[in-house]
């Protein structure tokens, strides 16, 4: 079992505290979504397990490794088995969609063919085998700023699964969608976990969202964990708590489309 440990983790940014003594445990398999109101904490959370932002304090450990310690290679390693996906996709649009999918592949080859982007063959076949899972193949050629939202994103995810993570952090991956797109990119991540067995760290805003395809909901408000338990716990004064005047808008923010997709599906 791969077990994800945060403990007493603290992010500051000059005078202000992003993210004030979180420790969670986040067991191999699950599939928690972190939610809360905008500033509440959550990108700066995944952004430190990832180190992509240093904690000021805390640890992280992931089985025997701690990550808040790792360095050169070691650091290397572990943001390839920890893969982030952002809410802005972070495509290169010039580029067709194989080789962006490809790009998770340089954490992975020798440093020489990662400067040269020399792809092997079994690069491009894990590149195509993970587009065809979520119905991109036929856009391989295309470049990625001719695609929708939507795509751009399951381009993304395709690019964190060639990685070959244990782990994929994903920073509000539907924020920019629409509902009929924040349907397919919920899914393509639900598969990935149930299908694929990763762990699925994901910071979401919109609650109906968050309870249909989560096992486990970790609410955030002023840098603090004030809520961490299953969706069915979530009551309305603690989404009140977590959201206050916006309350009611992040309930109803997503219609109807998403909501027969139970999490138990």
């Amino acid at each position: 079992m791969h077990t994800l440990q945060l403990h007493n983790l603290s992010k500051r940014f000059g005078d202000t505290v992003a993210v004030h003594g979180v420790s969670l445990s986040i067991d191999a398999g699950s599939f928690v979504g972190v939610i809360g109101r905008s500033g509440a904490g959550k990108s700066t959370l995944l952004r430190m397990i990832n180190r992509l932002n240093e904690p000021s304090s805390g640890t992280i450990t992931f089985d025997d490794a701690v990550v808040t310690d790792l360095q050169g290679p070691a650091l290397r390693e572990w943001r390839r088995n920890c893969a982030m996906v952002f809410q802005q996709f972070n495509l290169i649009g010039r580029l067709d969609v194989l080789t962006n999918v490809m790009m998770g592949r340089l954490t992975s080859v020798p440093t020489w063919r990662s400067l040269l982007t020399l792809w092997s063959d079994a690069d491009k076949l894990a590149a195509l085998e993970a587009l065809e899972r979520f119905g991109m193949a036929d856009f391989a050629a295309q470049r990625c700023d001719q695609l929708s939202g939507g795509q751009q994103q399951r381009v993304a995810l395709c690019r964190a699964l060639v990685q070959e993570p244990k782990i994929i952090l994903a920073d509000e991956p539907i924020a920019s969608l629409d509902p009929r797109n924040t349907q397919v990119v919920m899914d393509a991540l639900r598969s990935i976990n149930r299908d694929m067995g990763i762990t699925v760290l994901c910071n979401l805003h919109a609650l109906d969202v968050a309870r249909n395809y989560c096992d486990r909901l970790v609410g955030m408000s002023a840098g603090r964990v004030v809520f961490d338990d299953v969706p069915d716990a979530l009551s309305e004064s603690v989404v009140h708590d977590l959201y206050g005047m916006e309350a009611a808008e992040v309930q109803g923010r997503t219609p109807a489309v998403v909501l027969p997709f139970a999490r138990h599906a």
